[in-house]
């Protein structure tokens, strides 16, 4: 199969087995999920359509039903195959769910499409991600949310993931940057809306210092940031 690898760099196949296994589904995605389900304004919602963007395997499709009940889930992804590689997650889910490929950076989704966007460890993937931001802030009706978990800079520069893993590194970005990129397309993102936990497996040390009783340091350079942030309802 041949990538068209204009706006994403593609998964190493180390990464694709890594994104597959129960450590990526515990310990990332549900562990992100949990962190930004409790950012949700209460006001939020009923989320009847739902974007995963970046869907990959589509281990998030069951996790975004149970959470949200949603009407309708498009699974989305720039790899080509996203059919061979999702079908199955997406017949087992509860909800109906549509599979498409496509860009992040140019949707081809109507304007408020959709009342949520989920972009979870995908972003960093993206060769031009500022547009694909522009996007999400166009394709959500106003009033919708994004729920934004992505790992930054100081993370994808590290060693480990510069040797198991592909990115495009020119671009990466610091929490401070995808704060500022979300605010500056429009979003509303108050300071209580956002998160930086230090997972373990975020750490250049993969929590080997925490592990042998060292405390995990205060002031660091941040290696992950979840954010709930919203579209303004129109007046």
């Amino acid at each position: 199969m041949t990538l068209n690898t204009e706006n994403f760099v593609p998964e190493t196949h180390f990464g694709d087995w890594f994104i597959k296994s129960d450590t990526w589904k515990t310990h990332v995605l549900c562990r992100a999920m949990n962190d930004l389900q409790r950012l949700i304004p209460v006001q939020a919602g009923p989320f009847h359509k739902v974007i995963d963007v970046g869907c990959g395997f589509g281990h998030s499709f069951d996790e975004l039903a149970r959470r949200f009940a949603p009407k309708h889930i498009i699974g989305m992804d720039a790899v080509p195959d996203i059919q061979n590689r999702a079908q199955a997650a997406a017949a087992r889910c509860a909800v109906p769910v549509t599979l498409h490929s496509g860009s992040a950076s140019r949707m081809d989704f109507p304007d408020d499409e959709f009342d949520m966007v989920f972009c979870h460890q995908t972003f960093h993937h993206l060769v031009d991600p500022d547009p694909a931001m522009s996007e999400f802030f166009r394709v959500l009706k106003p009033g919708g949310i994004l729920l934004f978990a992505e790992s930054t800079k100081r993370y994808i520069h590290s060693l480990p993931i510069r040797l198991l893993f592909r990115h495009p590194m020119e671009v990466q970005k610091t929490a401070e940057e995808y704060i500022a990129l979300m605010r500056q397309v429009g979003f509303d993102l108050p300071a209580e809306r956002i998160s930086q936990p230090y997972l373990w497996w975020s750490r250049p040390d993969i929590g080997f210092l925490e592990w042998i009783g060292l405390p995990v340091p205060a002031e660091r350079e941040e290696t992950l940031v979840n954010a709930i942030a919203m579209k303004p309802s129109r007046s």
